[in-house]
């Protein structure tokens, strides 16, 4: 069990967003963005204000994990405010699924409107290569937990909320516009969102196939169900990083993951800087 993990609770959370508005100021936050394994954020055009160490934010231990960045950085631009969280909780390394939402529950009380996560993942289909992107437009989530459940399903209304428009689809027709203008060969599909941290195997890739997957991970599904229990706007940027076990021919690795990150940064940095264009034009 992580530290933290039984104090970790809706008034503790209510009290972290309070001290954080007194220290830091984030301005009319347009969004807040989250970065995947290997993607890194910026915010061109912006100036780069404070940045927090999760560490000093959160009360439970903070993992560390190649490719996250455990920081978030306050970025303004006049009024508008951005948060940039450059790194995730994750299941498979021991969090609650309470402590994996944390990111965007804090966002949503600071004020954000909308929540903008990347992720890295594995594609299901050959005709979805790696270095594309995918704008998720629904997802399974086959991680056998959710961050309603118990006192965090309480804490806020609705107990049920309706996930049919989860992932925002105005939101999704800019960035799928903005993804092509980038240089990306861009999607739309289902996100299957599984435990890990072990790769899938051939067998439960043909699953995924099945039951309607466009691509696998291990994140972010926790994520959104809480997101948008705060009625946040939901976009999830999937960047294809490898076809999954059974599809590609070499065995998968995470170096492959950051590697193909780092190559896509200028063309994401472009694609996050329209959208961030539009996000604050609609406040």
């Amino acid at each position: 069990m992580l530290a933290g993990m039984t104090t970790f609770t809706p008034a503790a959370l209510e009290q972290l967003a309070a001290r954080f508005l007194r220290a830091h100021d984030p301005g009319r936050l347009c969004a807040a963005l989250v970065a995947g394994s290997g993607i890194t954020l910026d915010a061109p055009g912006w100036v780069r204000g404070a940045e927090i160490s999760y560490s000093e934010l959160f009360p439970f231990e903070i993992l560390k994990l190649p490719g996250h960045t455990p920081t978030v950085t306050v970025w303004r631009r006049g009024e508008a405010g951005l948060l940039a969280f450059n790194g995730r909780f994750h299941l498979y390394q021991g969090y609650t699924a309470a402590q994996v939402a944390a990111i965007p529950r804090l966002a949503g009380l600071l004020g954000a409107r909308a929540y903008v996560a990347t992720n890295a993942v594995g594609s299901l289909d050959t005709g979805i290569p790696a270095g594309d992107v995918v704008l998720i437009k629904d997802h399974l989530n086959l991680q056998a937990v959710n961050p309603l459940v118990g006192e965090w399903g309480r804490w806020r209304p609705p107990i049920f909320p309706d996930l049919t428009d989860a992932y925002d689809p105005e939101l999704r027709r800019i960035a799928i516009d903005l993804a092509r203008r980038a240089g990306f060969g861009a999607h739309e599909g289902v996100y299957c969102a599984l435990l890990g941290p072990s790769y899938e195997t051939p067998a439960e890739i043909r699953m995924l196939c099945a039951l309607g997957g466009t691509v696998v991970g291990m994140s972010t599904v926790q994520e959104v169900i809480a997101a948008r229990h705060l009625g946040l706007k939901v976009l999830v940027i999937s960047l294809v990083t490898n076809l999954a076990a059974g599809i590609a021919e070499q065995a998968l690795t995470h170096e492959e993951v950051l590697e193909v990150g780092d190559a896509a940064k200028g063309k994401l940095g472009e694609l996050l800087r329209g959208l961030l264009d539009h996000l604050v034009a609609r406040q």
